[in-house]
């Protein structure tokens, strides 16, 4: 069995706990085991928790899941290109992967809303596939 750990974002909660539970879905579906679970206040804090659980010797993938909506200045942008970057050096650092599924930047609440469980879902479905490489 895969075991991942899933990175949640608390942050526009009512989006991300919707991503977290589709995520479990998702893993049930693929006979993946979420063996530990870390809820952070932003996305910002994800990578941080990210490289704590990707160390762990149980842990095959880490998903991580976050929504960084649109704002009045580029916040958005600024952040998830620094998460994105950091989580990338991460798994390749530590040599596992890691699901991305953030959405944004440059997204309305709404927009978030409607694509959580896709982001969600590929999320899992990404890490699982990229175990089966390493």
């Amino acid at each position: 069995m895969t075991n991942i750990a899933l990175v949640v974002s608390d942050f526009n909660k009512e989006i991300t706990s919707k991503m977290e539970k589709n995520a479990e879905k998702t893993a049930r579906e693929l006979n993946a085991k979420i063996v530990k679970k870390i809820h952070v206040p932003g996305s910002f804090e994800i990578p941080f928790a990210a490289q704590i659980l990707i160390k762990k010797g149980n842990i095959d993938a880490v998903v991580i899941l976050g929504a960084v909506t649109q704002g009045d200045t580029d916040h958005d942008v600024v952040i998830v290109n620094a998460i994105s970057k950091k989580l990338l050096d991460i798994s390749l650092n530590f040599n596992k992967p890691i699901g991305f599924g953030i959405i944004g930047p440059r997204v309305t609440w709404q927009q978030a809303q409607k694509r959580a469980a896709q982001y969600s879902e590929r999320a899992v479905k990404t890490a699982v596939e990229m175990i089966k490489i390493n």
